[in-house]
């Protein structure tokens, strides 16, 4: 039996994905969650072979969590499955040691098998956005031009910044005039959406 953690916020969709892998015949579901704060606790407590994660969760992103896995239980296979299909998204979960990256429109049959391939070592990545990732490139932007960034995406001012990421105002403005720059963009809020857009954040 392929030993399967599944981690999803949202309830009726991770019952829903657990139901349908549960009736597969070599697919069990020994655990699962509803936080990205809670996968590493469960993966170590019941060791599966492959680890389902969602890229946004409360607690921890799946982003992060793939690469907690990757330092503490690498028998484990991370398979992202994701609403999001962003670009940087799929580039940062291979950065974090992701073994796999589906939108979540698929078929469950994809998705079972999916669950084998990466299992038997095999990379699945979903086509479509394998290219636009390709198209895309990396992101341009540094560590703390996106923690800037994330920081002013809700419309904080620069104070606001300042006092959250313990940096001088001018730095700030520095660190977001350069992001500005490097997205082509008019201002921070625009800034901001093209570098979610492109799962850069």
């Amino acid at each position: 039996m392929i030993r399967v953690l599944l981690a999803e916020d949202q309830g009726m969709m991770r019952g829903a994905l657990a139901l349908l892998l549960g009736l597969e015949d070599d697919i069990e579901i020994v655990a699962q969650v509803a936080a990205g704060d809670e996968v590493l606790a469960a993966a170590l407590a019941h060791r599966p072979d492959v680890a389902l994660l969602d890229i946004e969760m409360p607690g921890r992103s799946g982003l992060d969590v793939a690469a907690d896995l990757r330092d503490r239980l690498p028998s484990c296979k991370v398979l992202i499955l994701t609403t999001f299909g962003r670009p940087g998204y799929l580039r940062r979960a291979m950065e974090a040691g992701a073994w796999g990256f589906l939108v979540k429109d698929g078929p469950v049959e994809e998705l079972a098998a999916a669950v084998r391939r990466v299992l038997a070592g095999e990379r699945v990545i979903d086509p479509a956005l394998a290219a636009a990732a390709l198209s895309t490139g990396p992101s341009p932007l540094t560590d703390r031009e996106r923690d800037v960034l994330t920081a002013a995406a809700d419309g904080s001012t620069i104070a606001d910044i300042s006092r959250r990421l313990h940096l001088s105002e001018s730095t700030v403005r520095n660190y977001l005039s350069s992001a500005i720059g490097k997205t082509g963009t008019r201002n921070r809020i625009e800034a901001a959406a093209m570098a979610r857009h492109n799962g850069w954040l």
